[in-house]
């Protein structure tokens, strides 16, 4: 447990403790507190908010602050609050995710889960994920925009039960807008195959993705412009637009 005058700032991710985005990410959060990165062992992405409940989970100490898991993000957040760092931190900040998670997608997203664990827990979270490009990462802008975000979060505080998602272009961002979520038209491929003994078996291919436009305002919309984006977000799901009708329906 670190006991010190300065914030504790936890680290997670989905794509594995050793991912360059971690460490990118925990090295620029060191100017804004105590850093402890804790993630999983083997890469997690697109496990969504999942808790491992029917095996025991394993805590691999990797050297000094930094920890690996065999479980899932949200496994990581709950493992490093209780037994590692024996108290909730001060901010949770997960990613640097290889790849955007943007409108619908953050249902699935380990990235963003780590940060919703840390808002259900009662500490506020932030999300941070890259474009997804070809060849090396440069995670400098995304880290940058982490950085300030989590200055901000630090220094003035979010709604109780909030997380923050922060989507990055490649290159250098034109700025930073606050952002809606987008809304998309979604359409799943399976790719059905048969292996040598002639048993079906199935990939579950990247989505056709056409989304909605939000007058410039989705986190989609945004990035595409150039602009990082900062979508809030809360654990909150009930369609309150939605109450009055059902209740009529059931009348």
């Amino acid at each position: 447990m670190i006991v010190s005058s300065m914030p504790l700032i936890l680290v997670t991710n989905d794509d594995g403790v050793q991912s360059d985005g971690i460490h990118a990410l925990a090295d620029a959060m060191k100017s804004l507190g105590d850093v402890v990165i804790v993630g999983p062992l083997q890469e997690a992405s697109a496990i969504g908010h999942a808790l491992t409940l029917r095996r025991p989970l394993r805590i691999e100490p990797i050297r000094d602050g930094v920890y690996g898991v065999d479980g899932t993000p949200t496994d990581c957040v709950n493992l490093a609050c209780e037994i590692i760092l024996k108290r909730l931190p001060d901010l949770v900040v997960s990613g640097i995710n290889k790849g955007w998670n943007l409108g619908d997608d953050i249902t699935y997203s380990g990235t963003v889960s780590g940060a919703l664990e840390a808002a259900l827990l009662g500490c506020p979270g932030i999300a941070v994920s890259l474009k997804r490009t070809h060849g090396t990462f440069d995670f400098g802008p995304s880290a940058q925009a982490a950085a300030t975000v989590a200055k901000m979060v630090l220094e003035k505080g979010i709604p109780a039960r909030t997380l923050l998602n922060i989507n990055v272009p490649a290159g250098t961002p034109k700025g930073m807008r606050v952002t809606t979520q987008a809304k998309r038209n979604h359409v799943t491929q399976i790719d059905a195959r048969t292996d040598p003994r002639g048993n079906a078996y199935y990939w579950i291919e990247e989505a056709l993705d056409e989304y909605q436009p939000d007058s410039g305002k989705s986190d989609y919309e945004t990035v595409m412009a150039g602009y990082t984006s900062v979508t809030p977000l809360q654990p909150d799901m009930t369609a309150y637009d939605a109450i009055k009708a059902i209740e009529d329906q059931l009348g």
